[in-house]
Order: structure tokens, then sequence, then C-alpha cells
């Protein structure tokens, strides 16, 4: 849901929200003035770690090699197929009349808007924008209300000969002219919307927009025109990289790099690229920042960081040979570390007939769910705040944030197995004997699982489970520690992206060998209808997904205090979304929404109620838990539709609540974002909710730092 095309919500289309963490593509509004109860929305709770500098600092010229996921297939960002790095390259390159500030809210993008406001409300939403003269396309063009209409045209829905992947908010406009002068753009919305802040940003030339063939084929591979302090000089897909080089028709403040290389380097070789002096910025997994993070100076006051533990652990007085060769490799670099504007949640498939289908069950799983331990389990180790996330449709610190959890309530174990009693699973109840390769009670997901785990078979990529029991499945909590040490294992991580989710990963948790009998004094099955109660929980297996299955291992661990039993089933990595989470061939699942600026618009499809389509099968959008309620569609178009900021703020908190209570997700913890970066590179590192400001990022003088800038490459 990221305005920015952070993270995962293919959401105003499957860019933003391709899923979950496919690659994964903001509500803020201005705080209310004048209210004496505190701001709900709180403070973001870590803020940018970007070393910043004054310009003057900073040395002109060089070259910035920085790690991204791919090399995109286009660089249009309203395409199905666009990715992060797409987005990142728009950034640079495209005007944007909106950006987000360090709280993730947006603010008016003065490099190319003197205002933008709404002037009419009666009897249709006027909003008039007014560019900053000196605007111009890389061809010398001022960029105008023939740029507007374009982009609405391409964008609004009507002509299926532009291939978009979403139109959402561009569908409401209903005509787009010139205004006074050639640098004001009248846009009239045929329907009220209040997320309107949302549009043309990216905004692209009518060279682009102005037909379906440029549209769909004229920026996959090139961007001839562009308007931002970079232009895209080369796209090497051999040698897996994007040349951006400075714009020299760029009016603004010029930026003070020569060049920025976007590499595509796979998260597990960056640390070696980086040791190897050919990368100076990069995401990277925990396990990698530690390593880096010995090479930086320590911090003289630990206690200081967010929460009070240093990145790398305890002090170490004495290294290891292979931690001095690291300090010794990563001298140079530090590790600068945030929250990803992105929080991972535990989707519960309502779908079909199985167990979560009932309301009551689903609540229950929540209730029995210990957030903050789950939250400290991630974050602690990294010295990161340890806060659970409270809100589906934004982040402590976005204007629509409140914690809404209330609304299922807090972690109570007798409350879970009331609940469950209530809707008729009662513990020790005859079960029927299952066949072989039957499924317990679980959706109906898991009862076609034979067809499903041949599929893998197939891809080469066998679905697996850990610790069997009678019937060949792994049962979490059935082995030989107790719940409370198994929740006090360190917790070691990797990280993956899942197109557009960023999936840490770690120690896989310590699952019971096969053949290990379940204590005796393990909580009593729950059963009802002569079907026991068990969960299948599916996770990736990849290297980088450690983090994930400890996470459910812990959670399985919670649930059987209550009396559910989860069989965790591991699943490749190329098949977990695909194959799995959207197709609804689970029970429990993990995995990650962006936050957005707008949720009215961009979350809707995550959370809108499922419709029967006209082939018979059932329209879920992007909503694959499949959970939803007309109460809060009709929430959600309320909030889109009013013009008044402190009512759909309402109106969101509203939906969120909402959607708590129907417990069809339980979000858990924001992720963590960890990037390596050279100590003389300032403005550039963990961005958290802000947009880069591409223009500002450099290497420091030789007098402002320990080693002198990079050249060119």
């Amino acid at each position: 849901m990221s305005h920015d095309g952070v993270g995962t919500r293919p959401g105003r289309g499957s860019v933003m929200r391709a899923a979950a963490f496919l690659t994964a593509g903001v509500l803020a509004l201005p705080v209310l003035s004048g209210c004496s109860d505190p701001d709900p929305a709180g403070k973001p709770l870590a803020g940018q770690d970007i070393a910043p500098a004054a310009r003057a600092r900073i040395a002109d010229g060089g070259t910035l090699r920085w790690a991204v996921d791919s090399v995109p297939e286009t660089l249009n960002t309203f395409q199905s197929d666009a990715d992060t790095t797409t987005s990142r390259i728009a950034q640079a390159t495209l005007p944007s009349m909106y950006r987000l500030d360090e709280s993730g809210r947006p603010e008016r993008n003065e490099a190319y808007l003197e205002s933008a406001k709404v002037v009419e409300t009666e009897p249709k939403q006027v909003v008039l924008y007014k560019l900053d003269q000196q605007a111009v396309w890389s061809d010398g063009r001022e960029i105008g209300a023939a740029d507007f209409a374009a982009q609405w045209r391409a964008l609004s829905g009507k002509d299926s000969a532009y291939w978009t992947a979403r139109n959402a908010g561009y569908d409401r406009i209903q005509k787009i002219e010139r205004g006074d002068n050639d640098l004001e753009v009248r846009v009239t919305f045929a329907r009220s919307y209040a997320d309107w802040q949302s549009l043309f940003s990216p905004l692209y030339p009518k060279e682009v927009m102005g037909t379906p063939d440029s549209f769909n084929d004229g920026a996959r591979r090139k961007l001839k025109v562009s308007a931002g302090p970079f232009t895209v000089r080369k796209i090497d897909r051999k040698g897996d990289e994007i040349r951006l080089t400075r714009n020299p028709r760029w009016w603004g403040e010029p930026a003070k790099l020569n060049e920025i290389v976007l590499r595509a380097v796979p998260r597990d070789e960056r640390a070696a690229e980086l040791a190897a002096g050919r990368l100076d910025l990069a995401d990277v997994d925990p396990a990698a920042a530690r390593r880096i993070a010995i090479a930086a100076p320590r911090p003289k006051n630990p206690s200081a960081s967010p929460s009070g533990t240093p990145l790398m652990g305890p002090d170490l007085r004495k290294l290891t040979p292979v931690q001095r060769k690291d300090k010794e490799r990563f001298h140079g670099f530090e590790v600068r570390k945030s929250l990803e504007p992105a929080y991972t949640q535990l989707a519960l498939n309502g779908g079909g007939d199985g167990p979560l289908a009932d309301e009551r069950v689903r609540r229950a799983v929540a209730r029995a769910l210990d957030r903050e331990k789950i939250a400290e389990t991630v974050l602690r180790p990294l010295g990161l705040p340890t806060e659970p996330v409270g809100s589906h449709l934004a982040l402590s610190g976005q204007a629509a944030y409140a914690d809404n959890s209330g609304a299922v309530g807090g972690q109570d174990t007798a409350e879970a197995q009331a609940l469950l009693a209530d809707a008729g699973w009662v513990p020790g109840g005859p079960v029927k004997e299952k066949k072989k390769g039957e499924k317990a009670a679980g959706s109906e997901a898991d009862r076609t699982g034979k067809k499903e785990e041949g599929k893998e078979k197939e891809k080469g990529s066998e679905a697996k489970t850990d610790k069997r029991s009678d019937d060949g499945t792994y049962i979490v909590g059935e082995d030989n520690k107790g719940a409370d040490e198994q929740d006090s294992r360190p917790l070691a991580q990797d990280g993956k992206q899942y197109g557009g989710k960023q999936l840490s990963g770690g120690a896989p948790g310590a699952y019971a060998p096969q053949g290990t009998a379940a204590p005796a004094a393990a909580t009593r099955q729950l059963a009802k209808d002569g079907k026991a109660l068990t969960l299948r929980f599916v996770v990736p297996d990849g290297e980088g997904s450690g983090t994930l299955r400890t996470v459910a291992d812990r959670i399985g661990h919670m649930l059987k205090r209550v009396g559910i039993r989860t069989e965790i089933t591991k699943v490749s990595d190329e098949s977990y979304f695909k194959d799995h989470i959207a197709s609804g061939q689970y029970d429990l699942a993990l995995y990650s929404w962006p936050a957005s600026a707008f949720p009215a618009t961009d979350a809707r499809p995550i959370y809108a109620k499922p419709v029967p389509a006209a082939d018979g099968s059932l329209n879920v959008e992007q909503n694959y838990t499949r959970v939803g309620t007309d109460q809060v569609d009709q929430l959600f178009e309320q909030a889109v539709s009013t013009l008044d900021e402190s009512e759909s703020r309402s109106l969101i908190r509203k939906a969120d609540s909402r959607i708590w209570a129907a417990a069809g997700s339980i979000p858990l913890y924001q992720r963590p974002q960890l990037t390596a970066a050279r100590t003389n590179l300032a403005n550039a590192g963990a961005f958290g909710f802000g947009t880069p400001v591409f223009e500002d990022m450099g290497f420091l003088k030789k007098g402002a730092a320990g080693q002198p800038a990079p050249t060119a490459s």
C-alpha cells in the first residue's frame, strides 16, 4: 500500500499490492488542530537513519553504487509487472506532485507544485494545481495540463486497450482542463475523492500516456523523456544494472552525484559485494548487518538505542578470528536502521467451510496470541522498537493511525477457550480415526492439499512438513520442550524479498525429530463432529525465511495453550504466494502489507468483501483471507468520498476496528529496515517512511569524513 512503491500491496493495482509481498504498491491528512485529546496517530516508532548533512558539506560528483533486487521489466509504474526498482527509478526521474515525509504523510513537492488545493466542492469537487514555472521535461517542453489529461485517460479504466494495473482515483475524474494560464491545471471529479493527493505521483509525459501503444510498450525498456534530478542513461540487462545520470534541465537544487548505478544483487551476495568495494549502499539481512556492525565504531552509550540493545548484541571485548576479519573487510561501512513502512501479519483463511470460517474461532486465535512477545522476538535483537502494530490501515505516526486492537482484545487464554467452547470445540471429544492422507479439520483448501502437494512435486519443490505424527504431519507444540522454553530461544535472521515483501529469516526453530512422542501433559486436543481442531500453517522453506518459520512455530505454541494444534507445512518460495496464499490453500500464513498514506484507496481491495463473479468463482480482489463485511465496505466508500479530513480519518479508524473484530488478519510487527552504507555517504540509508531526496545524496567532503569520496566507476 505504499504511495512510493515500497513493499507489498499491489493496491491502486497489482503494482503496490501484488500480494502481500510479491511487490508487494499511503492516508495522511493534516493533524486536526485545536483538539484537547492527544492525537492517537502518535509518532513513528523509529525515524529515518540516513546520516543527514547540509549540501555544503557534500562533495560535487561521484557515483553511488546502490544494490536493488532486480532490473525491472518495465519503467512504467502503472503496469502489473512493475516492481520496487521501477518505483525507485520513477522517484529519481519523474515528477511527483506529493511525496511522503518522515511520518508517512503526503507533503507538497515544491519542485513541481507552487500550490494544490480544492477550490470547489459544489456541484463538483475541483482541484487546482499551480505548477512551478520552471518545471520542464528533459526535452524542454513545459509540464502542463496535456500531461495530466493523458495520464487520466490512460488510467481511467474506460479504454481496455491500455494495459493498466490500477485506476483507483483516476476513475473518479470527470475532466481535466487548462486553468487561467499554462501553469494551471483544473481537475474536476465526477465523484468526490478524499485521496486526490495520491494522483499524478508519478506523472508521466503525454508521449508515454498518450496512446495505448506508447503506454503499453513505450516506457517498458527506456524512458526517453523525464523530469527529475536524474535521467535514465542506460539499462544494461546483461550486466544487471541501471545507470542514472544528472539531468541538465533540472531546475531544482542540482544533484550532488554525477551518477547513480542501481545494481541487481541477490541479498545473500550483498555482504560480499560490499566487502569487495563494489557497492556503497545496500539493504541487508540481519545476519549481514551484524557482521558489518562489528567494523563500525561502538556507540558510547548503547542504552541510547531505541530498545537499549545495540545491533551486534552484547559488548564484545574479544573478537573471534572471523569477526576480526570482518572488521577489516567492512572498514568504512556502517549499518543504518529503521522500521519499514510495512508490517507482518498473521492471515486467517476464513473462506470455505473450515474452522476459521467461524468468526469465534478466528477471534479465539487472536486472543491466544501474545503479540508483544512476537514483536520482541523479531525486533529486540536488532535494537529496534518492539511495539506491536495496532492498525491494519496505517502505522504509528501516520494521520489515520490509532491502536484499534481492543476491538478483538488482548491475549487471554480463558477467553480464547470460551470462544472455542461456544463454537462447539470441546477438549477430549471423540475423534474419528482418519484415513491415510485425510486432513484434520481445516479449510477447504486443506482438504484439497493432496492435489496441491502433487503440483509441488512436479515442480521439484515438494511441500514439506516437520515432526511427523501418526498421519505424517508436524504438530506444533508436540515436542519435548515447553512453550515457554521455546519462546525464549534467540533469533538469528536473514532477509529475503518476496515480490515486494521483505521477509527476515533466521533459525528455523527447534523442531522435534521424527518419531518424538507428544508429552503426556500436552493440552487436550479440541474436537467437533469427530474432527480434531488442527490448522494448516503454510510457511516458505527458503534460507531467508527462517524468521517466518520461527514466528510460526511460536504462534503454534501459543495456540496449543488453548487447545488448537497447527501443522507446519513448508512450501517452496516460488509457490508460497501464488499457489497457496492467493489461491486459498492454507489456514494460517504470514505475509506483509506496506502502509499507505491513502488507506481509503489502497487498503479497500485488501479488506473488501469477496463477491461471486459471473463465472461462478469468488472475486476476492486482494483479500486473501476471504473475510469481509458490508459495513467495512461502506466505511471505506464513505471515507474516500468525504472531503472533511477529520471525518475521513474517523471513518478509516472505524473501518479498522471492524476489521480487527472480524479477525481475518492479525497485525504483528513493523518490519525492520537495515541498510549498509559507506560512513561518508550522506542523506541515504534507512529511509523509513520518507521519500528519498536524490539531489541531496552524496559523499562528504574530505574534511568532513575520514575517507575520500569514491570516484565514478
